[in-house]
């Protein structure tokens, strides 16, 4: 049986981008184990359930203590020696770097890389970022330099992004769009009886659009329920207090519902999904699951978000930061329930024909296969 590793950030985004796809590839007969931060025990738990060795790694989701990197570069390549994996998967910057760094020095046969998303490096233009994004240029070059590489991008302008920049050779790079959901799971419902609920679902960062969510609230209060489903990410930069939450939600703007394991049956409440993101995305895994559930979406015409919403399919696409626009276009779908179910329905066909899990999987094994 091959050996295969998955190196992730940490273990919450493990559980819920890549667990089904790692589950797949245990029952087709691979030897997996996974690598993570020890930063959530309820999701280390879940990876222990269902039957996976599991890893700890003293790795910073957002932290930059250079004396923290090393300890995570030095983490991994003690665990290649041990673990001695036929192929590693990484996903997310630093395992990207750390990994690919760490595998190249210990011989790994067989690399691949994934980026969800651009995220908060190479999106932002603050100083800080500026200068994070000079420094990772060319570690993702020696990272991603060995022969026998493939590195996945979720749209295709991360993928030309990184192939202008030099960074990586086009024909080591492979598009698979997004991390697929369960068509079984995520299914269609009618909708709700009752004032229309319009529902934001992610981590709760200013980046994902909070702010214009939370004013486009308080325009159309009274018109709808707005809703949120989410986890704050305490350790990023760009993270809504929650102070700010709780006040939103005291004045009666915004629901709270905090993080939620039950997403099926919080989309059925749903009328409207609505995620005005301006972060890195790569293809939001809350939009496609709300488009397997036939629930018309509002995001913004950027890359990930405009990869499974077409504009006037199955959802509006609005320019990034325009409160303005995001309010028309909530306003539309508001007063037209055709129009609500018509998107819905174009949504669940364009996730069946290109976003489900399935294809996913298969995609994914074909870059495997190719590489051993």
């Amino acid at each position: 049986m091959p050996r295969l590793l998955f190196v992730v950030n940490i273990p919450r985004f493990f559980v819920s981008h890549r667990l089904p796809l790692a589950l797949a590839a245990k029952d087709a007969g691979y030897d997996v184990h996974v690598a993570t931060s020890d930063s959530d025990a309820d999701s280390i738990e879940k990876i222990h359930a269902d039957g996976l060795p599991f890893h700890p790694l003293p790795l910073s989701q957002h932290g930059t203590s250079l004396r923290t990197e090393i300890k995570t570069l030095s983490a991994l390549i003690r665990l290649y020696r041990t673990l001695k994996p036929d192929i590693v998967h990484h996903v997310s910057i630093k395992p990207v770097i750390y990994g690919g760094i760490a595998a190249r020095l210990t011989g790994v046969p067989a690399i691949v890389s994934a980026m969800s998303g651009l995220g908060y490096v190479f999106i932002g233009e603050s100083a800080k970022q500026k200068m994070l994004r000079q420094i990772v240029k060319p570690a993702f070059k020696i990272a991603l330099s060995g022969q026998n590489t493939r590195m996945i991008f979720q749209n295709p302008d991360d993928q030309q992004r990184f192939i202008h920049m030099g960074v990586i050779q086009s024909e080591k790079t492979v598009l698979i769009r997004g991390s697929g959901v369960d068509t079984q799971i995520f299914t269609p419902q009618p909708e709700a009886d009752g004032l229309p609920v319009i529902l934001f679902a992610g981590r709760l960062m200013w980046q994902k659009g909070m702010g214009e969510f939370v004013q486009a609230a308080e325009k159309l209060r009274g018109q709808a329920r707005f809703v949120i489903a989410g986890y704050a990410e305490p350790t990023s930069p760009t993270a809504v207090p929650t102070a700010q939450l709780q006040a939103w939600q005291q004045t009666g703007l915004v629901e709270l519902l905090g993080n939620r394991s039950d997403m099926p049956q919080v989309f059925a409440m749903a009328h409207i999904v609505c995620l005005p993101s301006t972060y890195g995305e790569g293809v939001p895994k809350v939009l496609i699951e709300a488009a397997a559930c036939a629930r018309p979406i509002v995001t913004t015409d950027t890359p990930g978000c405009r990869d499974i919403v077409r504009h006037n399919e199955n959802g509006l696409l609005i320019p990034s930061g325009d409160t303005a626009a995001l309010i028309t276009a909530l306003q539309t779908l508001l007063q037209d329930k055709a129009l609500r179910q018509q998107f819905g329905s174009h949504g669940r066909h364009r996730v069946e024909q290109d976003f489900s899990l399935e294809k996913v999987v298969q995609a994914t094994f074909a870059v495997y296969h190719q590489l051993l």
